[in-house]
């Protein structure tokens, strides 16, 4: 399949060729800033992969979920688990290996403990989404060797707006599952005083798809639950039980000077959404989950010599997940979670500029319920880390290190555990020229196992599984290499990345060979229950892994006159993962390759991006393969004349137009439940 790959480059490069023939002249691009780095900095200045998403590309990308919005990025998925969850899966990565933040401050919610888990961060808020990786992300904890994923919402404003009152207002429409959204805006400032308010609503359908949402062949051959059920309910077009209601405000202020700032928000998130069935006809299991969110930030400018600035940033969250079991409560999730983190930016040492700080995170987790799988735990670490750039004639290094102490004290019969994750990084960028740029980052992570990999024990409802932790789990250990290559002139930009990632006890969930009988109360080799008395056993193991693959992208300006311009787009990227004792790690996401042709001219913009997603035949131990895809969506936009300081842009959308059903490989659920089938969206967006 690389073959297919390779002839889409080759081709367009020659197509190309005359182009450069042209016009040789050096096309200068925009700088786009990072903003959730400490050192912050250009990406064209960045020696690891770096993904920026705001303004009008953001607006256009917003989807259900912070994964629905990222997965056309390359190197990006969503492991979805219906579409009320969309996690970020980065290179392969997920959960606890891609961390999620708010305003460079973790979300503390409970999302990277289980698949069914909703991120507590709704993307239609948020102003910019920065994705990192390198030394960077060792900013923000060990063992986020997939990245970090901060979504910026100026919830705590960092500067005086220059008007007193300002914002926005958006008004979407789906027809995938009959969504409409709405979310509004406020914000402004006098002298030295800011302020921020915005909410949204979110109320969604059941989800149309195009086909049978259950693989029943599939299904039957790797869930146990389905063991002597003869028929199965399995409707055409629709994923019942699918639909979801979401709705969340912040509110913040802050006083500004040339001293510094302090300020504090407050943030809430209220969200419904059900879990597709698998077909027997069990009673619907619905989550509801609620989040409230305290922050507070402070920061002083050139508070000492030594000092460029010092910033500091509290938050506390209050959240809790209810799985309703035919509408009564089955498990509850709780976690009450404080974060602290100081940081100081140092002035520049020589040629030396850094930062260095402190983190801490303290929580209190726990599960309550008869069918409680995780005892109630204290869960704390302490932090130090600091991160240095300096360049030396054309090449930039940057150099990262993070140590942690761990511990989980859990209340009843298991014995407290610590860990001490130790990290490091170093990158180097070398500007070859004006138009080459090469790029090496070396990283050694490591990643302390999670309260739920240690001690789960019990059914947990929402993934249909008996989880089985081991307490005597070892840190993970990875070392990483990521390989990169930039190229900038008038014919072409591109970009190519490539990664080798070694995982010493790389932590991953087995289909164990036994099932529990639910009837029984106790685990057996072959189901001896009725039909749907028995439950697949997802066991915490340990083995050592190897992760590699690329992401590539080509722009090709096609065309650029009086009727507007053309610009096609060639990507792809490819994530494998293996056992070095033999085996596939689970839930890796296929080769994908496309392209995509934009056109632009005064207010209108618009694309046309096909994908192609090919066969995952690397499925895993237990678990079933999913079949290639094609994938056309189409995109336009319109922006208004400004009237009254206001700009307004319509926007529309087509999803899916081949109506395809397609399995996502990184979902738990791609057996039950497919992507959304061919759907349009409309929507407008005020800004004033």
């Amino acid at each position: 399949m690389n073959k297919k790959l390779a002839i889409f480059f080759i081709a367009t490069g020659a197509v190309s060729s005359h182009a450069q023939a042209e016009d040789t002249s050096l096309l200068k691009l925009d700088d786009i800033v990072v903003n959730s780095a400490g050192i912050k900095q250009t990406t064209s200045k960045s020696a690891r992969p770096v993904t920026v998403l705001s303004g009008d590309e953001l607006r256009t990308k917003i989807g259900q979920t912070i994964g629905d919005t990222l997965k056309d990025e390359p190197g990006i998925n969503s492991q979805s688990f219906g579409p009320g969850v969309g996690m970020p899966v980065i290179r392969g990565q997920s959960g606890p290996r891609v961390r999620v933040l708010q305003n460079s401050l973790g979300n503390n919610d409970a999302s990277s403990l289980s698949p069914d888990h909703a991120n507590g961060v709704d993307p239609i808020i948020a102003e910019r989404v920065e994705v990192l990786r390198g030394p960077s992300t060792l900013l923000y904890g060990n063992g986020a060797i997939g990245g970090v994923v901060n979504v910026i919402d100026n919830r705590i404003p960092e500067q005086v707006p220059d008007k007193l009152i300002g914002g926005a207002g958006e008004q979407r429409y789906g027809s995938a599952a009959t969504e409409t959204s709405s979310a509004l805006k406020l914000e402004g400032g006098k002298d030295m005083f800011a302020y921020h308010v915005d909410g949204f609503y979110r109320d969604q359908g059941s989800v149309h798809i195009g086909g049978h949402p259950i693989d029943e062949s599939a299904a039957r051959a790797t869930d146990p639950t389905l063991e002597g059920t003869p028929v199965l309910e399995n409707p055409f077009g629709l994923i019942n039980n699918s639909n979801a209601r979401s709705k969340g405000g912040s509110a913040g202020a802050s006083i500004i000077g040339n001293v510094g700032l302090v300020g504090a928000a407050i943030n809430t998130l209220d969200k419904n959404y059900g879990i597709p069935p698998n077909g027997t006809g069990s009673p619907p299991v619905r989550i509801q989950m609620n989040q409230t969110k305290y922050d507070f930030k402070g920061q002083l400018n050139k508070p000492f010599a030594f000092a460029e600035e010092a910033r500091m940033k509290f938050g506390y969250t209050d959240y809790k997940h209810v799985e309703l079991d035919n509408g009564t409560p089955a498990t509850t999730f709780l976690n009450k979670s404080y974060e602290s983190r100081l940081e100081l930016e140092h002035r520049p040492l020589g040629i030396v500029k850094g930062v260095l700080g402190f983190q801490s995170v303290n929580s209190q987790f726990s599960a309550l319920g008869e069918e409680a799988i995780v005892p109630k735990s204290a869960i704390d670490s302490y932090g130090l880390f600091a991160v240095e750039s300096f360049a030396i004639d054309d090449v930039t290094y940057e150099l990262g290190v993070r140590g942690e102490w761990q511990g989980i004290a859990p209340e009843e019969t298991y014995r407290s555990v610590s860990y001490v994750p130790l990290s490091g990084s170093v990158s180097a960028l070398w500007d070859i020229t004006g138009q080459h740029q090469l790029s090496l980052a070396v990283t050694q992570s490591q990643r302390a196992p999670q309260v739920q990999e240690l001690f789960s024990n019990g059914v947990h409802e929402a993934t249909m599984s008996y989880e089985l932790g081991d307490p005597d789990l070892k840190k993970e250990i990875s070392y990483n290499l990521d390989l990169g290559y930039r190229f900038n002139a008038d014919w072409m930009t591109a970009e190519f990345n490539f990664f080798h990632n070694w995982v010493n006890d790389y932590i991953f969930q087995q289909q164990a060979n036994d099932v529990f009988n639910e009837d029984v109360g106790d685990f057996e080799a072959t189901c001896s229950g009725h039909a749907g008395a028995c439950l697949p056993v997802l066991q915490s193991a340990q083995a050592n892994a190897i992760f590699r693959g690329f992401e590539a992208k080509a722009v090709f300006p096609l065309m650029e006159n009086r009727y507007g311009a053309v610009d096609l787009t060639l990507f792809g990227d490819y994530t494998r993962g293996s056992f070095n004792q033999g085996g596939d790690v689970p839930r890796m996401p296929p080769l994908r390759y496309g392209l995509q042709l934009s056109y632009e001219k005064d207010d209108w913009t618009a694309d046309a991006r096909l994908t192609r997603g090919e066969a995952q035949t690397h499925a895993g131990e237990n678990q079933s393969n999913t079949p290639g895809y094609l994938l056309l969506n189409l995109n336009a936009q319109y922006r208004l004349a400004s009237f009254h300081d206001s700009e307004v842009m319509l926007f529309a959308k087509g999803k899916n137009m081949l109506n395809e059903n397609i399995r996502n490989s990184t979902s738990y659920l791609r057996n039950f439940a497919p992507d959304p089938g061919r759907s349009a969206e409309i929507g407008i967006r005020i800004n004033y």
